[in-house]
C-alpha cells in the first residue's frame, strides 16, 4: 500500500473513516507496543476510538451552534453556564468567582461582565452581604433561552447514561476516568513551553 501522503482522500483513499486507527497513527509502532495485543483487540480500541471521536465531533457542532445561536464566544458561554448552576443553588455569583471559574483575569473578568451586560445577558447589583463586592446574576430571559436550547440538547447526554445498566455505567466512568489521566499533561515539559 502507498503512503498516505500519496493517496489523498479526495483520490478515493478514505482517510478520516480511519482516523483513529492505531495503524493510521502508528505505524511502525513508535507509540504503542502491540505485541500484547491480537489483532482483533486492536480493532476494537480503533473502533472505540473513532467512537469518542464522533462524540467529540457531535460536542464541536452542538458548541458551534450554541455560540452562534446565543451570538456569544465560548468563554461568555462558559460563565452563563456558571451562573445559570450558581442561580440553580441559590449562589451568589461574583467577579472573582467567575474569574476564577474561567480562569481569567479580573480585568478580562471586566470586559466579559461588560460584554455580557451590554447584550442583556447578566446584572451587576450591590453584593448583599459583601460592601466591596458585586453580585452578578444571568437574566430571566437568558437562563430561559439557554434552558430551553442548548440546556435542553446538552440534557439528552443523562438518556444515554440512562440506557447502560448500573454496572455499564461504572465501567464507562472507571475508563473515561483512566483516560483522562493517561492524557493529562500538567507533568509534561512541553505542554508548559510557552508558545
Amino acid at each position: 500500500m502507498s503512503s498516505l501522503e500519496e493517496m489523498p482522500e479526495e483520490a478515493g483513499f478514505p482517510v478520516s473513516s480511519g482516523l483513529y486507527h492505531l495503524d493510521a497513527n502508528d505505524p511502525h509502532q513508535q507509540l504503542i507496543d502491540r505485541s500484547r495485543f491480537s489483532e482483533t483487540d486492536i480493532e476494537q480500541i480503533s473502533e472505540l476510538m473513532a467512537a469518542l471521536g464522533r462524540l467529540r465531533d457531535a460536542e464541536q457542532r452542538l458548541a458551534e451552534a450554541s455560540l452562534r445561536y446565543m451570538k456569544l464566544n465560548q468563554s461568555d458561554m462558559r460563565a452563563l453556564h456558571y451562573l445559570i448552576v450558581c442561580a440553580n443553588h441559590r449562589v451568589i455569583a461574583t467577579p472573582g468567582a467567575i474569574a476564577s471559574h474561567l480562569n481569567i483575569s479580573t480585568a478580562s473578568t471586566t470586559k466579559l461582565l461588560d460584554r455580557l451586560e451590554r447584550a442583556g445577558h447578566v446584572t451587576r447589583q450591590a453584593h448583599p452581604s459583601d460592601r466591596r463586592a458585586l453580585a452578578i446574576a444571568i437574566t430571566p430571559e437568558t437562563h430561559e433561552a439557554a434552558m430551553r436550547t442548548v440546556g435542553k440538547q446538552q440534557a439528552k447526554r443523562f438518556l444515554a447514561a440512562a440506557r447502560l445498566t448500573p454496572d455499564e455505567r461504572v465501567a464507562v466512568m472507571r475508563f473515561l476516568d483512566d483516560m483522562a489521566r493517561e492524557i493529562e499533561v500538567a507533568d509534561e515539559p512541553w505542554a508548559a513551553a510557552p508558545r
